[in-house]
Protein backbone atom coordinates (compact mmCIF):
# COMPACT_ATOMS: atom_id res chain seq x y z
CA UNK A 1 0.00 0.00 0.00
CA UNK A 2 1.36 3.45 -0.91
CA UNK A 3 1.92 6.10 1.74
CA UNK A 4 -0.99 8.14 0.28
CA UNK A 5 -3.38 5.17 0.52
CA UNK A 6 -2.25 4.47 4.08
CA UNK A 7 -2.93 8.10 5.07
CA UNK A 8 -6.43 7.94 3.57
CA UNK A 9 -7.14 4.68 5.40
CA UNK A 10 -5.97 6.14 8.71
CA UNK A 11 -8.15 9.19 8.13
CA UNK A 12 -11.21 7.06 7.50
CA UNK A 13 -10.65 5.04 10.67
CA UNK A 14 -9.99 8.02 12.94
CA UNK A 15 -12.36 10.53 11.45
CA UNK A 16 -9.60 13.14 11.59
CA UNK A 17 -7.86 14.97 8.80
CA UNK A 18 -4.40 13.52 8.39
CA UNK A 19 -1.55 15.97 8.03
CA UNK A 20 1.97 15.16 6.90
CA UNK A 21 4.49 15.14 9.72
CA UNK A 22 6.43 18.36 10.15
CA UNK A 23 10.07 18.12 9.22
CA UNK A 24 12.33 19.50 11.92
CA UNK A 25 14.99 21.92 10.75
CA UNK A 26 16.81 22.10 14.08
CA UNK A 27 19.71 20.12 12.64
CA UNK A 28 20.56 22.91 10.21
CA UNK A 29 18.88 26.11 11.40
CA UNK A 30 19.09 27.85 14.78
CA UNK A 31 15.37 28.20 15.48
CA UNK A 32 15.31 29.52 19.05
CA UNK A 33 17.28 32.19 20.82
CA UNK A 34 19.61 30.94 23.51
CA UNK A 35 19.84 32.31 27.04
CA UNK A 36 23.08 34.19 26.36
CA UNK A 37 22.60 35.19 22.69
CA UNK A 38 22.44 38.96 23.25
CA UNK A 39 25.44 38.90 25.56
CA UNK A 40 27.44 36.71 23.18
CA UNK A 41 26.83 39.10 20.29
CA UNK A 42 27.75 42.11 22.43
CA UNK A 43 30.96 40.46 23.69
CA UNK A 44 32.03 39.41 20.19
CA UNK A 45 31.45 42.94 18.86
CA UNK A 46 33.40 44.44 21.76
CA UNK A 47 36.40 42.23 21.03
CA UNK A 48 36.08 42.91 17.29
CA UNK A 49 36.19 46.68 17.72
CA UNK A 50 38.14 49.01 15.39
CA UNK A 51 41.89 49.16 15.95
CA UNK A 52 41.93 46.43 18.59
CA UNK A 53 42.81 42.76 18.80
CA UNK A 54 43.59 39.94 21.23
CA UNK A 55 46.67 39.31 23.37
CA UNK A 56 47.12 35.54 23.74
CA UNK A 57 48.84 34.70 27.03
CA UNK A 58 47.29 31.26 27.50
CA UNK A 59 50.47 29.21 27.33
CA UNK A 60 50.44 26.25 29.70
CA UNK A 61 52.73 26.36 32.72
CA UNK A 62 55.24 24.17 30.88
CA UNK A 63 55.27 26.32 27.74
CA UNK A 64 55.39 29.54 29.74
CA UNK A 65 58.35 27.96 31.51
CA UNK A 66 60.15 27.63 28.17
CA UNK A 67 59.61 31.33 27.56
CA UNK A 68 60.99 32.21 30.99
CA UNK A 69 63.89 29.81 30.55
CA UNK A 70 64.88 31.64 27.35
CA UNK A 71 65.62 34.74 29.46
CA UNK A 72 67.14 32.88 32.42
CA UNK A 73 64.11 33.12 34.72
CA UNK A 74 62.96 30.19 36.85
CA UNK A 75 59.56 28.70 36.02
CA UNK A 76 57.63 29.41 39.24
CA UNK A 77 54.04 30.47 39.81
CA UNK A 78 55.21 33.84 41.12
CA UNK A 79 57.39 34.50 38.08
CA UNK A 80 54.60 33.51 35.69
CA UNK A 81 52.26 35.85 37.57
CA UNK A 82 54.80 38.68 37.52
CA UNK A 83 55.26 38.42 33.75
CA UNK A 84 51.54 38.30 33.00
CA UNK A 85 50.93 41.19 35.38
CA UNK A 86 53.57 43.18 33.50
CA UNK A 87 51.63 42.60 30.28
CA UNK A 88 48.12 43.34 31.51
CA UNK A 89 49.05 46.32 33.69
CA UNK A 90 50.76 48.16 30.82
CA UNK A 91 49.34 51.71 30.91
CA UNK A 92 47.04 52.34 27.94
CA UNK A 93 47.16 48.77 26.61
CA UNK A 94 43.37 48.63 26.44
CA UNK A 95 43.42 51.17 23.63
CA UNK A 96 44.88 48.49 21.35
CA UNK A 97 43.95 45.21 23.07
CA UNK A 98 40.25 44.31 23.39
CA UNK A 99 40.64 40.84 24.89
CA UNK A 100 43.27 38.61 26.46
CA UNK A 101 43.22 34.81 26.53
CA UNK A 102 44.37 33.47 29.90
CA UNK A 103 45.55 30.11 31.16
CA UNK A 104 43.39 28.75 34.00
CA UNK A 105 46.05 29.61 36.60
CA UNK A 106 45.93 33.30 35.69
CA UNK A 107 42.12 33.53 35.67
CA UNK A 108 42.04 32.71 39.40
CA UNK A 109 45.19 34.59 40.42
CA UNK A 110 45.62 37.96 42.09
CA UNK A 111 48.23 40.50 41.05
CA UNK A 112 50.87 41.85 43.45
CA UNK A 113 48.44 44.43 44.92
CA UNK A 114 45.93 41.71 45.82
CA UNK A 115 43.53 42.70 43.05
CA UNK A 116 42.22 39.94 40.79
CA UNK A 117 43.61 39.70 37.27
CA UNK A 118 40.03 39.79 35.99
CA UNK A 119 39.38 43.11 37.76
CA UNK A 120 42.61 44.60 36.42
CA UNK A 121 41.59 43.61 32.89
CA UNK A 122 38.11 45.05 33.21
CA UNK A 123 39.60 48.38 34.36
CA UNK A 124 41.80 48.36 31.26
CA UNK A 125 38.79 47.68 29.04
CA UNK A 126 40.11 44.20 28.18
CA UNK A 127 37.62 41.31 28.02
CA UNK A 128 38.90 38.28 29.99
CA UNK A 129 39.17 35.07 27.99
CA UNK A 130 40.17 31.52 28.89
CA UNK A 131 41.79 28.54 27.19
CA UNK A 132 39.39 25.61 27.66
CA UNK A 133 40.94 22.74 25.71
CA UNK A 134 43.17 20.20 27.43
CA UNK A 135 45.87 20.01 24.80
CA UNK A 136 46.79 17.78 21.89
CA UNK A 137 47.17 14.02 22.09
CA UNK A 138 47.99 11.39 19.43
CA UNK A 139 45.11 10.46 17.12
CA UNK A 140 44.85 6.66 16.78
CA UNK A 141 45.02 5.22 13.26
CA UNK A 142 46.20 8.48 11.71
CA UNK A 143 49.45 9.60 10.10
CA UNK A 144 51.07 10.61 13.42
CA UNK A 145 48.46 13.37 13.76
CA UNK A 146 46.79 14.84 16.84
CA UNK A 147 43.37 15.59 18.21
CA UNK A 148 42.29 18.06 20.90
CA UNK A 149 41.06 16.66 24.19
CA UNK A 150 38.84 18.40 26.71
CA UNK A 151 35.17 17.93 25.75
CA UNK A 152 34.57 15.79 28.85
CA UNK A 153 33.58 18.15 31.64
CA UNK A 154 33.70 21.19 29.36
CA UNK A 155 30.15 22.35 30.20
CA UNK A 156 30.89 22.55 33.93
CA UNK A 157 34.34 24.10 33.43
CA UNK A 158 32.85 26.71 31.13
CA UNK A 159 30.14 27.58 33.65
CA UNK A 160 32.81 27.94 36.34
CA UNK A 161 34.96 30.16 34.10
CA UNK A 162 31.96 32.40 33.39
CA UNK A 163 31.35 32.79 37.14
CA UNK A 164 35.03 33.70 37.57
CA UNK A 165 34.64 36.53 35.04
CA UNK A 166 35.66 35.02 31.67
CA UNK A 167 33.49 36.06 28.73
CA UNK A 168 35.16 34.31 25.82
CA UNK A 169 37.23 31.19 25.33
CA UNK A 170 39.68 29.48 23.02
CA UNK A 171 40.06 25.90 21.75
CA UNK A 172 43.01 25.05 19.53
CA UNK A 173 42.66 22.35 16.88
CA UNK A 174 45.52 21.70 14.47
CA UNK A 175 45.91 20.17 11.04
CA UNK A 176 49.33 19.22 9.69
CA UNK A 177 49.92 19.46 5.94
CA UNK A 178 53.04 17.18 5.90
CA UNK A 179 50.88 14.52 7.56
CA UNK A 180 48.47 14.48 4.64
CA UNK A 181 46.33 15.58 6.30
CA UNK A 182 44.16 12.50 6.68
CA UNK A 183 40.39 12.82 6.39
CA UNK A 184 40.15 11.42 9.92
CA UNK A 185 42.28 14.21 11.41
CA UNK A 186 40.53 17.01 9.49
CA UNK A 187 37.08 15.76 10.50
CA UNK A 188 38.11 15.30 14.13
CA UNK A 189 39.39 18.89 14.25
CA UNK A 190 36.27 20.33 12.62
CA UNK A 191 33.72 18.38 14.65
CA UNK A 192 35.57 18.94 17.93
CA UNK A 193 35.56 22.69 17.31
CA UNK A 194 31.82 22.64 16.63
CA UNK A 195 30.97 20.72 19.81
CA UNK A 196 33.20 23.00 21.88
CA UNK A 197 31.58 26.09 20.34
CA UNK A 198 28.06 24.91 21.09
CA UNK A 199 28.92 24.00 24.70
CA UNK A 200 30.72 27.31 25.24
CA UNK A 201 27.83 29.43 23.97
CA UNK A 202 25.44 27.59 26.25
CA UNK A 203 27.65 28.70 29.17
CA UNK A 204 27.79 32.35 28.05
CA UNK A 205 31.31 32.26 26.56
CA UNK A 206 32.07 33.51 23.04
CA UNK A 207 34.05 30.66 21.46
CA UNK A 208 37.16 31.40 19.45
CA UNK A 209 37.10 28.76 16.71
CA UNK A 210 40.72 27.94 15.86
CA UNK A 211 41.27 25.52 12.97
CA UNK A 212 45.04 26.05 12.80
CA UNK A 213 46.77 24.86 9.65
CA UNK A 214 50.31 24.43 10.96
CA UNK A 215 53.23 26.22 9.28
CA UNK A 216 55.30 23.03 9.50
CA UNK A 217 56.44 21.74 6.08
CA UNK A 218 58.00 22.76 2.77
CA UNK A 219 54.74 23.06 0.82
CA UNK A 220 53.86 26.09 -1.29
CA UNK A 221 51.10 28.63 -0.67
CA UNK A 222 48.68 26.91 -3.08
CA UNK A 223 48.84 23.72 -1.03
CA UNK A 224 48.08 25.71 2.12
CA UNK A 225 45.05 27.25 0.42
CA UNK A 226 43.83 23.84 -0.72
CA UNK A 227 44.03 22.26 2.72
CA UNK A 228 42.65 25.27 4.58
CA UNK A 229 39.70 25.48 2.16
CA UNK A 230 38.77 21.87 2.89
CA UNK A 231 39.17 22.14 6.67
CA UNK A 232 37.28 25.43 6.94
CA UNK A 233 34.40 24.12 4.84
CA UNK A 234 34.02 21.13 7.14
CA UNK A 235 34.34 23.30 10.25
CA UNK A 236 31.54 25.67 9.26
CA UNK A 237 29.36 22.76 8.16
CA UNK A 238 29.62 21.20 11.63
CA UNK A 239 29.15 24.56 13.34
CA UNK A 240 25.85 24.92 11.49
CA UNK A 241 24.86 21.33 12.30
CA UNK A 242 25.43 22.09 15.99
CA UNK A 243 23.23 25.22 15.89
CA UNK A 244 26.12 27.51 16.78
CA UNK A 245 25.25 31.22 16.66
CA UNK A 246 27.66 32.63 14.06
CA UNK A 247 27.18 36.20 15.33
CA UNK A 248 28.52 35.01 18.69
CA UNK A 249 31.81 33.40 17.62
CA UNK A 250 35.25 34.61 16.57
CA UNK A 251 37.45 32.80 14.05
CA UNK A 252 41.17 32.40 14.80
CA UNK A 253 42.84 30.92 11.72
CA UNK A 254 46.38 30.93 10.42
CA UNK A 255 47.12 33.18 7.46
CA UNK A 256 47.60 31.46 4.11
CA UNK A 257 51.36 31.30 3.65
CA UNK A 258 53.90 28.82 2.29
CA UNK A 259 55.23 26.25 4.76
CA UNK A 260 57.96 27.46 7.11
CA UNK A 261 60.53 25.28 5.32
CA UNK A 262 59.41 26.19 1.79
CA UNK A 263 61.81 27.84 -0.63
CA UNK A 264 58.89 29.92 -1.94
CA UNK A 265 58.95 33.52 -0.74
CA UNK A 266 55.86 35.68 -1.05
CA UNK A 267 55.06 39.31 -0.30
CA UNK A 268 52.50 40.51 2.25
CA UNK A 269 50.27 41.42 -0.70
CA UNK A 270 50.27 37.80 -1.91
CA UNK A 271 49.53 36.52 1.60
CA UNK A 272 46.66 38.98 1.82
CA UNK A 273 45.30 38.00 -1.59
CA UNK A 274 45.29 34.27 -0.80
CA UNK A 275 43.97 34.70 2.73
CA UNK A 276 41.13 37.04 1.76
CA UNK A 277 40.22 34.70 -1.10
CA UNK A 278 39.84 31.90 1.43
CA UNK A 279 37.80 34.06 3.81
CA UNK A 280 35.40 35.12 1.05
CA UNK A 281 34.91 31.53 -0.08
CA UNK A 282 34.36 29.98 3.32
CA UNK A 283 33.38 32.41 6.12
CA UNK A 284 29.80 33.71 6.50
CA UNK A 285 29.58 37.52 6.86
CA UNK A 286 27.66 36.94 10.12
CA UNK A 287 30.95 36.06 11.85
CA UNK A 288 31.98 39.38 13.46
CA UNK A 289 35.73 38.95 13.80
CA UNK A 290 38.64 37.14 12.15
CA UNK A 291 41.42 37.23 14.73
CA UNK A 292 44.48 35.81 12.99
CA UNK A 293 47.15 33.86 14.83
CA UNK A 294 50.75 34.57 13.93
CA UNK A 295 51.77 30.91 13.80
CA UNK A 296 55.47 31.57 14.25
CA UNK A 297 55.79 34.55 11.92
CA UNK A 298 58.06 37.30 13.13
CA UNK A 299 56.52 40.32 14.83
CA UNK A 300 57.15 42.38 11.69
CA UNK A 301 55.83 39.75 9.24
CA UNK A 302 52.58 39.29 11.11
CA UNK A 303 51.99 43.05 11.24
CA UNK A 304 52.81 43.59 7.55
CA UNK A 305 50.53 40.74 6.47
CA UNK A 306 47.66 41.99 8.62
CA UNK A 307 48.08 45.50 7.24
CA UNK A 308 47.96 44.22 3.66
CA UNK A 309 44.65 42.46 4.36
CA UNK A 310 43.12 45.71 5.56
CA UNK A 311 43.88 47.80 2.49
CA UNK A 312 40.33 47.30 1.25
CA UNK A 313 36.99 46.93 3.10
CA UNK A 314 36.09 43.48 4.47
CA UNK A 315 32.75 42.07 5.65
CA UNK A 316 34.47 41.15 8.91
CA UNK A 317 36.73 42.81 11.49
CA UNK A 318 40.08 41.42 10.29
CA UNK A 319 42.46 41.62 13.24
CA UNK A 320 44.96 39.74 15.39
CA UNK A 321 45.18 37.27 18.24
CA UNK A 322 48.93 37.08 18.72
CA UNK A 323 51.08 35.47 21.39
CA UNK A 324 54.73 35.37 20.38
CA UNK A 325 54.24 38.13 17.76
CA UNK A 326 53.21 40.54 20.53
CA UNK A 327 55.42 39.30 23.35
CA UNK A 328 58.81 38.44 21.85
CA UNK A 329 60.52 41.83 22.16
CA UNK A 330 58.71 42.58 25.42
CA UNK A 331 59.89 39.35 27.05
CA UNK A 332 63.52 39.83 26.04
CA UNK A 333 63.46 43.45 27.19
CA UNK A 334 62.12 42.46 30.61
CA UNK A 335 64.63 39.63 31.21
CA UNK A 336 63.02 39.02 34.60
CA UNK A 337 64.41 42.26 36.10
CA UNK A 338 62.10 44.67 37.99
CA UNK A 339 64.06 47.65 36.71
CA UNK A 340 63.18 46.63 33.12
CA UNK A 341 59.40 46.49 33.60
CA UNK A 342 58.73 49.98 32.23
CA UNK A 343 60.89 49.41 29.14
CA UNK A 344 59.25 46.02 28.54
CA UNK A 345 55.79 47.55 28.78
CA UNK A 346 56.79 50.23 26.31
CA UNK A 347 57.95 47.48 23.91
CA UNK A 348 54.59 45.71 24.24
CA UNK A 349 52.76 48.99 23.68
CA UNK A 350 54.75 49.63 20.47
CA UNK A 351 53.85 46.20 19.10
CA UNK A 352 50.21 46.54 20.11
CA UNK A 353 50.03 49.99 18.51
CA UNK A 354 51.65 48.68 15.30
CA UNK A 355 49.06 45.92 15.02
CA UNK A 356 46.27 48.36 15.84
CA UNK A 357 47.38 50.46 12.88
CA UNK A 358 47.58 47.30 10.75
CA UNK A 359 44.00 46.43 11.69
CA UNK A 360 43.02 49.84 10.35
CA UNK A 361 45.20 49.40 7.26
CA UNK A 362 47.40 52.34 8.29
CA UNK A 363 50.65 50.67 9.42
CA UNK A 364 53.97 52.09 8.15
CA UNK A 365 57.03 49.89 8.79
CA UNK A 366 59.13 53.05 9.00
CA UNK A 367 57.93 53.40 12.60
CA UNK A 368 59.75 50.22 13.67
CA UNK A 369 62.55 50.73 16.18
CA UNK A 370 62.88 47.24 17.72
CA UNK A 371 65.66 45.08 16.26
CA UNK A 372 63.89 41.93 17.49
CA UNK A 373 60.75 42.64 15.43
CA UNK A 374 62.11 41.02 12.28
CA UNK A 375 63.29 37.82 13.97
CA UNK A 376 61.29 34.62 13.40
CA UNK A 377 59.35 33.14 16.31
CA UNK A 378 58.69 29.86 14.49
CA UNK A 379 58.92 26.62 16.48
CA UNK A 380 58.36 23.29 14.76
CA UNK A 381 55.59 21.18 16.33
CA UNK A 382 54.64 24.11 18.56
CA UNK A 383 52.45 23.27 21.55
CA UNK A 384 50.72 25.40 24.17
Amino acid sequence: MSSTMMMKAQTALSGKVARPAKVSRRSSVRVAAGKYDEELIKTAKTIASPGRGILAIDESNATCGKRLDSIGVENTEDNRRAYRELLLSTPGIGQFISGAILFEETLYQNISTGERFVDLMNKQGIVPGIKTDKGLVPLANSNDESWTQGLDGLAQRSADYYKAGARFCKWRAVVSIPAGPTKLAATEAAYGLARYAAISQNAGLVPIVEPEILLDGDHDIDRTLEVASSVWAETFKYLADNNVLFEGILLKPAMVTPGAESSQKVTPEVVADYTLKLLKRRVPPAVPGIMFLSGGQSELESTLNLNAMNQSPNPWHVSFSYARALQNTCLKTWAGKPENVKAAQEALLRRARANSLAQLGKYDPAIETDAEAGKSTYEKNYVY
